[in-house]
C-alpha cells in the first residue's frame, strides 16, 4: 500500500528507518541526515507491508515546470517487489497534477558501481532518459548522471485525472487559458460532424456568483471560474440524435485540458438536470436559446487540497482479449 504522509515528524521516522537500513546507497552520514531532515518539509509517500514502513519517496521543485526525485528508497528485501515503481508513480501523478512538465533524477553514473548501476536500471525502466553527465556535483569519481522525462503526455494526463470536488484557490483563471480549455472541447468529434456542442465560459465575478447561486445544495462554490455546457438535440444519421455522444466527448476533452494546464475540475451533470432542473434556471441566467439545453458545468481553477483518486479494479478484471474473458 502506498500513502501520502502529511506528518513531518513521521517523514523524518520513516526516512530514516529505510536510510540506515540501505548503508550501500547512503553510507555517507553527514549526507544521509540530510536527506532525513529535509526530508521532512517535501511532498512524501511511503510504501507499506501491513503497518510496517518499508520504503518512501520524497520530491522537490527545482524549477517552475520540474521537479526533482530527492530521495528515495526501498528496503533490500522488498527489491524487485514493484514498490520502487509504486511509488514513483505516486509522485509522478502528484506532479502532473501540480502542472510539472519534467521530472529529473540525479544517480552515480552507470558503470561505477554496481549497486548504483541497479539504480540507473531501474530509473530507465521507469521512462526517464539520460541528459548529461556533471563531474562537479559529487567530484571526477563519483561522476552525477542526470535523468529527465517529460511526463505532460496525454497518457499522464488521462491517468492523473480525477473528479474534483474540493476547494479552489482564489486565483482568477486567465482567459487565455479558458479559451485553451474550451478550444479542446469544440474541437472534440461529433456525429456526422454536426457540431451540435456549445460552450459559456464563466469568468465575470457577478454572472459567477449568480451562476453559483442556483446551484442547490452548492458545489464548487469556490471555483474562480466555470464553463457551461450546451447541447442542441438535433438527429444526425438515420434519424438519429448523437449530442450525448458529442457533449461527452467535449466535456472530456475539457476535463482532461484543465488538468495538462494546472487545474482541476469535475463533471456535473446529474446534479444541474435532476428533477429541480437546475439546468432550466442557469440556462435562463446565460440567456440560452429555447432550441439548446444546458446539460453540464464544469468548474475550473487551481486545487486547494490534495487532488486523490478512487481505487480502479485491475487492468485485467475490465480488458480482455480477442473474446471477453480472454487474457
Amino acid at each position: 500500500m502506498i500513502r501520502f504522509i502529511e506528518d513531518p515528524e513521521d517523514r523524518r521516522k520513516i526516512a530514516r528507518q529505510i536510510l540506515e537500513a540501505l548503508t550501500e546507497w547512503f553510507e555517507v552520514t553527514e549526507s544521509r541526515e540530510q536527506y532525513i531532515r529535509e526530508s521532512a518539509d517535501r511532498p512524501f509517500w511511503a510504501a507499506f507491508d501491513g503497518e510496517k514502513p518499508i520504503g518512501f519517496i520524497c520530491v522537490k521543485q527545482t524549477g517552475n515546470a520540474t521537479v526533482e526525485l530527492a530521495v528515495m528508497g526501498v528496503l533490500k528485501e522488498y527489491h524487485r517487489g514493484g514498490y520502487g515503481r509504486k511509488l514513483f508513480e505516486a509522485a509522478k501523478e502528484y506532479a502532473v497534477v501540480h502542472g510539472y512538465e519534467f521530472f529529473q533524477v540525479k544517480t552515480v553514473r552507470m558503470g561505477m558501481y554496481e549497486d548504483y548501476d541497479r539504480t540507473n536500471e531501474f530509473y530507465i525502466s521507469l521512462g526517464f532518459k539520460e541528459l548529461e553527465v556533471i563531474d562537479e556535483v559529487w567530484g571526477a569519481e563519483n561522476p552525477c548522471q542526470i535523468y529527465v522525462m517529460n511526463i505532460k503526455t496525454v497518457l499522464n494526463t488521462i491517468a492523473s485525472r480525477h473528479s474534483y470536488r474540493g476547494g479552489y484557490i482564489a486565483e482568477p483563471v486567465p482567459r487565455k487559458d479558458l479559451e485553451a480549455i474550451a478550444a479542446a472541447g469544440i474541437n472534440a468529434p461529433s456525429g456526422c460532424n454536426k457540431q451540435t456542442t456549445e460552450l459559456i465560459i464563466v469568468d465575470d465575478i457577478e454572472v459567477l456568483n449568480d451562476l453559483k447561486a442556483l446551484i442547490d445544495p452548492p458545489v464548487a462554490q469556490t471555483a474562480p471560474a466555470m464553463i457551461v455546457v450546451l447541447t442542441k438535440r438535433i438527429n444526425a444519421y438515420r434519424d438519429k440524435c448523437y449530442a450525448t455522444q458529442d457533449y461527452s466527448a467535449a466535456i472530456e476533452n475539457m476535463l482532461l485540458s484543465a488538468v495538462e494546464l494546472g487545474y482541476q475540475s469535475c463533471w456535473y451533470e446529474g446534479h444541474i438536470t435532476d428533477d429541480d432542473r437546475i439546468c432550466d434556471k442557469i440556462a435562463s441566467l446565460m440567456e440560452v436559446p429555447d432550441d439548446m439545453d444546458v446539460v453540464c458545468i464544469l468548474p475550473v481553477g487551481k486545487a486547494a487540497d490534495e487532488v486523490h483518486g478512487p481505487s480502479k479494479k485491475p487492468f485485467s478484471e475490465r480488458v480482455s482479449f480477442n473474446r471477453w474473458g480472454s487474457k
